[in-house]
């Protein structure tokens, strides 16, 4: 499958790291690729499903939930024959011998503990979420899934939070000896992040962002130490609930906003 021509089929420009990681698959290379969400790994997943449809092996799509591998099942019926398009896991078993198919990560780990015979034709899994590798309970499938896929499969490793990519990408090299690590930080869709201190909302994109938040807090403070004293000594049921009210409300004070200033600037 020459990249050019799958190129061609979209009608806006692959990015770099898109480039890169379909390069890498081209040359016979396993890719982990560690991106934004929303930033368009799925078009390497194509690229790689169209690679082993040009070779005539199977497409393998796995995925670490259900409802996920049943998400990705309906979208490839959208795309492909449905004769061409299988699913398997816990629930359903649907066409299981199709060139393409979905299935959830521990289906695979079965086949290959059972070396099943369907693997003989096997020329790509893409391994979505990869990060699922780092928990606890449900990391050794995906650990044993790198160990026994036999080489000659190339992995595509997904995932929009794995945080050591280098370490994990040079680990799976170091049993399959053709991975390579694909990493985008740029997100499509930029985040604005803002803080509450107080009852206030403010933008941490803000110029004067310490001396602002300084002022909440001390506002806040003020407003704290003012209240009436009939307020605070009345003896009617509205008093009361004012008094539980003002109970349960935590005091922002210049320390604490201090804090928020100094480990925002570390990141």
């Amino acid at each position: 499958m020459q990249v050019s021509d799958f190129e061609r089929r979209y009608d806006f420009p692959l990015d770099d790291f898109q480039l890169e990681a379909i390069g890498h698959l081209s040359r016979e290379r396993s890719v982990l690729v560690a991106a934004p969400t929303g930033s368009g790994k799925t078009v390497i997943a194509e690229y790689a499903l169209e690679l082993a449809r040009s070779q005539g092996k199977k497409f393998f799509y796995t995925a670490p939930l259900k409802a996920l591998s049943n998400q990705k099942f309906r979208d490839l019926l959208a795309a492909y024959p449905p004769e061409d398009v299988g699913l398997l896991t816990g629930d359903n078993s649907i066409n299981g011998d199709a060139p393409i198919v979905v299935m959830t990560t521990e289906v695979l780990r079965n086949m290959l503990y059972e070396e099943s015979k369907t693997l003989d034709s096997l020329g790509v899994v893409v391994l979505d979420e990869v990060h699922y590798l780092h928990d606890p309970q449900r990391g050794p499938v995906w650990e044993e899934i790198v160990i026994l896929l036999p080489k000659r499969v190339k992995l595509v490793g997904l995932s929009a939070t794995v945080s050591n990519a280098p370490e994990l990408a040079a680990w799976m090299d170091s049993l399959r000896d053709d991975v390579e690590v694909v990493i985008s930080r740029e997100r499509p869709v930029k985040l604005k992040n803002n803080y509450f201190v107080g009852t206030s909302l403010v933008d941490l994109e803000t110029f004067e962002l310490e001396q602002e938040l300084l002022e909440l807090a001390g506002g806040v403070q003020d407003k704290k130490r003012h209240i009436p004293m009939s307020e605070r000594q009345g003896a009617g049921e509205k008093s009361k609930k004012e008094k539980k009210s003002r109970k349960g409300s935590k005091e922002v004070d210049k320390g604490s906003v201090k804090k928020i200033i100094d480990d925002l600037k570390k990141m």
